[in-house]
């Protein structure tokens, strides 16, 4: 039973709280109360033996001024008036005992005990136990001018009495120390532990229901778990966020990909009814070429989620930006002529960055072709490059249709299309290509545009070597003009 107790003392953190809280709170109570009994005792103590002092030296001014016989009569004077508490008051000289006075239950002090003679003229202390209850007789002695030997003393025993009942009140309060401590410390532990409870069941709800819109309450007070309650809340946002732009994501999907999967078993089996051997082969052909397409898609796909978790393999080497761009421009020379484009670049020869060749091919690919697709005949679309601190900076400048002002943030998400771009082919993945390959290398990307003036998109890659993971990518890259 123990044992189990405290297993779930380790394991339960409410429990761990509310144990230490109890023993800190006893602990200190109890040290507390320690001094405050040490000190009672010390300040008893000291009180007894300063009313024997005083008594002592007043009774020894009678004797030295007046005699036996004065001090006799101030004793006696001292008890009817009550002036002085009750003390053991004695003369001695030699063998003889010249005065004596003392309560008559004080007889079973050993007062025989006491040494009459003592070297010295200061007061001198000395003690005469009890033969019952523990208590002493505590006596101060001076040598008066003749000789004599003046005693006074008073007994613990009221002050061992006020010191016993304290002790028992303490066993009292201590039991109820232990009680409080324990309720305060699970009072404490609750309130100190609600956010985190609130969590908890938040979290809970989450699980069993699937809904994330249930939010942690939080208040601002700077308390850590609040802070965890507003980190989960923001957490809860951003996937609530994902959950969504992942929903629109498998929507557009689902709708682009419809029609080439539709056209491609629309062309198998017009291929089976086929008796012309060359035409059916023709046919086979293109329901290959269209399934390298919906599998380069899916590649592509694949690339930028890799990219954004970190996870992109990179083979990383000196890339000269001026080869690069002219290897892009004749890329599209015939495209951008065949639609009344102009195609030009203007790139120093002296840049160059590490970085991959392949994912930076396919970079500058998909943004020169979006430009063209967007740009109408006569119009320009214009490449240059600039070194700027530790990073070379890549433009792509053409005058063509723009974008919204309401699109414009959203151009680099995943299968994002604008409505200029719904009716064309292609799922809208060539800037989320760029973006993510982009940010893979340690750079950023950005975009000024407006309806009707043009666009003007900015690649800003670092020059600095990076870390390349050492595996490399194996899947085979699709056409960027078709994504």
């Amino acid at each position: 039973m123990f044992s189990k107790w405290r297993d779930r003392l380790r394991r339960t953190l409410g429990l761990r709280l509310a144990f230490w809280y109890a023993a800190v709170f006893t602990a200190s109570t109890s040290t507390l109360t320690i001094v405050t009994y040490v000190l009672l005792a010390a300040s008893l103590d000291q009180r007894d033996h300063d009313i024997v002092t005083v008594t002592l030296r007043e009774y020894q001014g009678e004797y030295d001024a007046s005699g036996l016989d004065a001090l006799a009569g101030a004793v006696d004077r001292a008890q009817r008036d009550g002036r002085h508490e009750r003390l053991f008051v004695r003369a001695v000289t030699g063998d003889t005992t010249l005065f004596s006075s003392s309560p008559s239950e004080w007889g079973r002090f050993d007062i025989g005990s006491l040494s009459i003679e003592r070297e010295g003229d200061g007061i001198v202390w000395e003690t005469a136990p009890a033969e019952e209850n523990g208590s002493q007789l505590e006596i101060a002695s001076v040598r008066l001018r003749d000789g004599t030997r003046l005693q006074v003393g008073k007994s613990t025993e009221s002050r061992d009495e006020l010191l016993r009942r304290f002790r028992s009140l303490l066993g009292m309060i201590a039991f109820a120390v232990v009680l409080l401590g324990l309720g305060g410390g699970i009072a404490v532990t609750r309130w100190t532990l609600r956010p985190a409870h609130r969590l908890a069941a938040a979290v809970r709800s989450i699980i069993e229901t699937g809904r994330t819109e249930v939010r942690v309450h939080s208040e601002a007070s700077g308390d850590p778990l609040d802070e965890l309650g507003s980190l989960v809340n923001t957490m809860l946002d951003r996937i609530t966020s994902l959950v969504e732009g992942m929903r629109d994501a498998l929507d557009n999907v689902a709708h682009d990909l419809r029609t080439p999967l539709a056209r491609l078993r629309a062309r198998a089996e017009a291929a089976l009814t086929m008796r012309d051997p060359i035409r059916r082969d023709e046919v086979l052909a293109d329901c290959i070429a269209e399934a390298d397409r919906i599998s380069g898609t899916l590649d592509t796909l694949m690339d930028i989620a890799e990219a954004r978790t970190g996870t992109l393999a990179l083979h990383l080497a000196p890339v000269q930006i001026g080869p690069l761009v002219d290897e892009i421009v004749d890329l599209y020379a015939d495209t951008a002529g065949a639609k009344g484009v102009s195609l030009t670049a203007a790139i120093p020869r002296d840049l160059v960055l590490s970085g991959d060749l392949a994912r930076l091919r396919e970079v500058m690919a998909n943004v020169v072709d979006n430009a063209i697709k967007y740009t109408e005949t006569g119009g320009e679309v214009a490449i240059s490059a600039a070194r700027q601190g530790n990073e070379i900076a890549i433009t792509v400048r053409d005058t063509g249709v723009g974008i919204d002002a309401d699109d414009l943030p959203r151009i680099w998400d995943r299968l994002y299309r604008g409505d200029r771009s719904r009716s064309s082919r292609g799922l809208g993945l060539g800037l989320s290509v760029v973006k993510a390959f982009v940010e893979a290398h340690g750079g950023r990307v950005s975009a000024e545009s407006a309806p009707q003036r043009g666009t003007l998109v900015s690649l800003h890659l670092p020059l600095g070597q990076l870390s390349s993971p050492t595996a490399a990518s194996k899947r085979s890259h699709a056409n960027p003009s078709a994504l």
